[in-house]
């Protein structure tokens, strides 16, 4: 087939795919029902800005769940794109892929790891996590027949069958028993709790070889952990030989307003996960662990995708942006402006709002328990007023916007949402 030939066949592929219109019941026939979805098409993107296929403006506070850390259409994604699909998108990893190497090396060089599994996804990297913990303690740890994980309630870790069971909420886990074994939760923020389990679990061919939890609760209503509670857990660790997890799915690559969500609490993880922002959107995962607990060998675990030189590519760029672009100092100055429009809002409306918290571009504003309004209420009265927001849980809005919203753009999210209040309250 001449150039000339598939240049032609792509130009009918995109008009075939024209994005301004939308056929909504040929999508409800087709794609199986698995969310709850908000009656938009979103067309294309820019900053922090979306468009629908009626071509209305949206102010995007959802960021693809805290995972479009450049915002959309950034340039320096859009070139590395761009420029590495030209080239080569994706190899086997039975050959190397130069392009992963260079992003392990600057996820090494720039956290408490020495070792990187790349994967696809959040859920991929802590299946990754759970399955490295139980071969580090059945060869490392050989007494160990029966390792148990320490999960918190109100976690939220993935969609397989064991991330399912390590996430500590059972409306999760609902019809898809027999659920996996090896897991144990205590409430988060609870060190007393993580005391009593140890004791309580380490019996006979039973011990507890990881403990796995967030910084902080995303789902779980954006809840950070306490710097006590984590300085102990990670003293309790070491005094038993314990591994400790960090799921940073959520909360790393900058969202915190640091790079790590553990360096907010002073401690380093053995083994930590990331996925959400680490491409800017582009899916990719990884597991990352230091050298002492890195027992993966040839045949342990594989990814036909993770780590392809698409993927890599996107990642590195996202995060030498970062870097380059001093978007961490951005990520604290528009977080802490953020919060401070959220409490006044939370004064000024006492009766409906209990809590701002947060760290960084990751912040949720708590409803009071005993009223009828929901956070999807909220939702969906800002969507109206041109604001797109998430709910973390049926009593929390989350503010997740692209780690480059502008501080006009903070001042635009409150007065929008000031009048989606006045509209439902």
């Amino acid at each position: 087939m001449s150039q000339s030939t598939l240049l032609d066949n792509s130009s009918a592929i995109s008009s075939s795919m024209n994005t301004s219109s939308f056929d909504q019941d040929a999508f409800n026939s087709k794609v199986m029902n698995t969310y709850d979805r908000f009656p938009i098409a979103i067309a294309r993107g820019e900053g922090c800005r979306l468009w629908d296929t009626e071509g209305k403006e949206y102010l995007d506070f959802v960021a693809g769940i805290a995972t479009c850390t450049l915002g959309h259409a950034h340039p320096a994604l859009v070139e590395t794109v761009t420029q590495q699909i030209k080239k080569v998108h994706h190899v086997s990893n039975f050959y190397y892929i130069p392009e992963q190497g260079r992003l392990a090396q600057w996820l090494v060089e720039h956290s408490c790891a020495d070792k990187v599994f790349f994967c696809n996804s959040g859920a991929e990297a802590n299946e990754a996590a759970i399955k490295l913990v139980r071969k580090y303690a059945h060869t490392v740890l050989d007494f160990l027949e029966q390792p148990v994980i320490l999960t918190a309630k109100a976690s939220f870790h993935g969609r397989t069958l064991a991330t399912i069971t390590a996430t500590g909420q059972p409306k999760y886990q609902k019809d898809f028993e027999p659920l996996v074994e090896g897991f144990a939760y205590v409430p988060y923020n609870d060190i007393t709790a993580v005391e009593n389990a140890i004791a309580d679990i380490d019996e006979g061919n039973r011990r507890v070889a990881a403990i796995m939890i967030e910084p902080l609760q995303g789902e779980g209503g954006v809840r950070p952990g306490d710097l006590e509670y984590f300085l102990r857990l990670r003293k309790i660790c070491d005094e038993n030989n314990i591994l400790l997890v960090f799921d940073e799915v959520q909360v790393g690559v900058g969202r915190s307003g640091k790079l790590w969500g553990y360096e907010n609490l002073g401690v380093e993880p053995d083994i930590f996960t990331s996925a959400k922002g680490l491409a800017g959107g582009i899916p990719i995962g990884a597991m990352l662990c230091k050298d002492f607990c890195a027992v993966f060998e040839p045949g342990s675990h594989a990814s036909t995708f993770g780590g392809n030189p698409f993927a890599c590519a996107a990642a590195l760029t996202v995060l030498q942006t970062i870097e380059s672009e001093n978007i961490l100092q951005n990520v604290q100055a528009r977080g802490e402006q953020l919060r401070v429009k959220l409490r006044a809002i939370a004064h000024q409306y006492p009766y409906l709002f209990k809590e701002v918290r947060g760290w960084g571009l990751i912040d949720g504003l708590e409803l009071q328990a005993d009223i009828e309004l929901t956070s999807i209420d909220i939702v969906k009265a800002a969507m109206n007023e041109s604001l797109l927001l998430a709910p973390a849980g049926p009593k929390v809005l989350r503010f997740v916007p692209p780690l480059i919203v502008s501080e006009t753009e903070v001042d635009e999210a409150a007065q929008k949402l000031e009048k989606a209040i006045t509209a439902v309250s």
